[in-house]
């Protein structure tokens, strides 16, 4: 995208933007941490929900490639089966600027399926490393964070980027492919 971004996008507007509804994400994801503070496990170095596979909205990754160009260009993405982006240590290497999947991980989740037959059922899960305590469907409605709202404000950013709605491979943005990795493997951009 960011070679074929049109010259009448406002990328810095769309990027102030983003980081206005990252900031929303992030207070209304502290509120729900503190409800659930005793079961909560999440802190630097956990890095089990940070798997391989991640896609997000193009706007994210234009803000990835915006703030961490080099990175991108000159570093490695971690081996296949850990997010591209965990260092070494597993500290994620672009922590601010991480997208909005990455910033709900461990919370209880709730999210709306439609069945085969038309129904509409709702869905909870919840980090394995976080699942001690309440269980899930006990737990009301506010007390789990609602996939669903911001993923429509996010995909309205990408529209107005000119996205095309798709996804994209947090693997994919870097340049060098994964240590033992090549075209065409499991883990390959």
């Amino acid at each position: 995208m960011e070679n074929d971004a049109d010259p009448a996008v406002d990328l810095p507007g769309l990027l102030a933007r983003l980081h206005d509804l990252h900031t929303e994400v992030d207070r209304n994801a502290e509120i729900l941490a503190r409800r659930h503070g005793d079961r909560l496990h999440c802190a630097a170095g956990c890095s089990g929900c940070c798997i391989d596979g991640i896609r997000v909205f193009e706007i994210e990754a234009e803000n990835l490639r915006h703030h961490h160009g080099e990175l991108l260009e000159e570093g490695e993405p971690a081996p296949a089966g850990r997010c591209a982006f965990l260092s070494p240590g597993g500290l994620c290497r672009v922590y601010a600027d991480r997208p909005y999947v990455c910033r709900t991980q461990g919370l209880p989740l709730r999210w709306i399926e439609e069945t085969e037959a038309g129904q509409r059922v709702e869905k909870r899960d919840i980090c394995p490393e976080n699942e001690e305590g309440p269980p899930l469907p006990s737990l009301p409605a506010e007390d789990l964070w609602r996939i669903g709202p911001y993923e429509g404000r996010l995909a309205s950013l990408q529209k107005a980027l000119g996205g095309t709605g798709g996804r994209v491979s947090l693997r994919g943005l870097f340049r060098k492919a994964s240590p033992g990795t090549h075209p065409g493997s499991p883990g390959s951009p």
